[in-house]
């Protein structure tokens, strides 16, 4: 289990902080932004693609990673399965002209946004008091014009610890593992967690459906009204209520089965974002010897999702009130010599693993959620809790993957 955090002071709890981009950090009003956006566009590639076409396979293109939930697909490579074919062009006819649009041009349309003064105060002060901040800005937008937009807000990417986009990503903020995603990209923290945002629907619904605080944005006073909108101001009353909020109140709960199934969701998507490109000494090398190797970790964690996870559903599946077993895993890296597996595809086969038990819960009656068990460690429980355990065992491993590698 992760560890429980609940009992540190306010004083020395480590806040993190998920803070959208457009109209939070930035004023952007995306109403001109994005028209003016898409003429650009389309006016560069001109030469190559009609515009009507070409913005007719931009918006499927962006609809296709509004909808995706596959987290084996980076967004990038979701859209680009959509933009290029409706176009009948391939990715290298268009990389040149791309990278001059966004390195030379997109930089043009930030007359079109303004800076809020009160945004860079206050990502100061959080930095001030040690907070752990993410930009968690939608993925839609590729790495160089999410950098664009950061630095008209007046900050560099440098300064934060994750900022998405669509190279790096594998879910939009439509999506409760969305967010997920960005925690497993930063080890899983500890403590308190806040997701600061104006958008309802893509901020703060999603987010509080993962389990996690949220803060709304409001651009005008008393602009939202309703359970749905939380806690609301600008970013000025956002700090005097973080200075005189107990952080042990904004600690994440993981215990519905709409955040589960974002946990299990997102798992697979932040290993293949953490894992990309390691060489095979890395995979192997053990930071010290009480530590696993990265094969260790990820063979441990595709083992345990094909021997216990799939079991155990099929369990609730089949009978009223089962007996969960939990065999002794502790054996398996030395008795199975996961050393010398192989890394990637390992990933691969955890990938494909965890596909199949989010298609067996997806076939789970909802009542069965409810039905009772006896676990062989925890006792009288039942299938909500047993799922649960299994997002808490990917919550830990992810945190050791991360941990792991800032050690090698």
């Amino acid at each position: 289990m992760i560890p429980d955090s609940a009992g540190e002071s306010n004083n020395t709890m480590t806040l993190t902080l998920l803070i959208d981009l457009d109209d939070t950090l930035l004023n952007t009003n995306m109403e001109a932004f994005i028209p003016a956006y898409f003429q650009a566009l389309a006016k560069e590639l001109g030469t190559y693609v009609a515009p009507d076409i070409m913005l007719r396979a931009l918006m499927a293109g962006t609809n296709a990673m509004n909808t995706s939930d596959d987290f084996s697909r980076t967004l990038v490579q979701v859209f680009d399965a959509e933009f290029y074919p409706r176009m009948n062009l391939a990715p290298d006819v268009l990389r040149a002209p791309l990278e001059n649009f966004y390195d030379n041009i997109f930089p043009s349309l930030g007359s079109l946004t303004t800076q809020r003064p009160e945004a860079r105060e206050f990502v100061e002060w959080a930095f001030s008091k040690g907070y752990r901040i993410a930009v968690a800005t939608d993925p839609l937008f590729p790495r160089e014009a999410t950098y664009s937009r950061l630095r008209w807000a007046g900050f560099e990417p440098e300064q934060f610890e994750i900022v998405s986009s669509f190279e790096n990503f594998h879910f939009t903020k439509t999506h409760p593992a969305y967010y997920a995603e960005v925690l497993g990209l930063m080890g899983w923290p500890d403590g308190p967690v806040l997701m600061v945002g104006n958008d309802i629907e893509r901020d703060i619904k999603p987010s509080k459906m993962l389990g996690l605080a949220a803060f709304h944005v409001e651009n005008e006073p008393a602009s939202t009204s309703g359970p749905e909108a939380g806690v609301r101001g600008n970013l000025s009353d956002l700090r005097r209520w973080l200075e005189s909020t107990d952080l042990s109140a904004l600690i994440p709960s993981f215990k519905t089965m709409d955040s589960i199934l974002g946990v299990l969701s997102a798992t697979p998507a932040a290993m293949n974002g953490l894992l990309h490109g390691l060489d095979e000494t890395t995979w192997a090398r053990e930071p010290s010897a009480e530590d696993w190797a990265m094969i260790e970790i990820v063979c441990h964690m595709l083992d345990t999702e094909r021997e216990i996870h799939h079991m155990q559903i099929k369990l609730f599946s089949e009978q009223n009130e089962p007996f969960i077993p939990r065999p002794d895993t502790s054996v398996w890296a030395s008795q199975r010599d996961y050393l010398h597996e192989n890394g990637p595809l390992a990933v691969k086969e955890f990938n494909d693993a965890r596909r199949e038990t989010l298609n067996l819960l997806s076939q789970i009656p909802a009542e069965t959620w409810e039905r009772k068990a006896r676990h062989a460690i925890f006792g009288p429980t039942d299938f909500l809790e047993v799922i649960g355990f299994m997002a808490d065992h990917d919550r830990m491993h992810l945190q050791q993957v991360w941990n792991t590698l800032k050690k090698l």
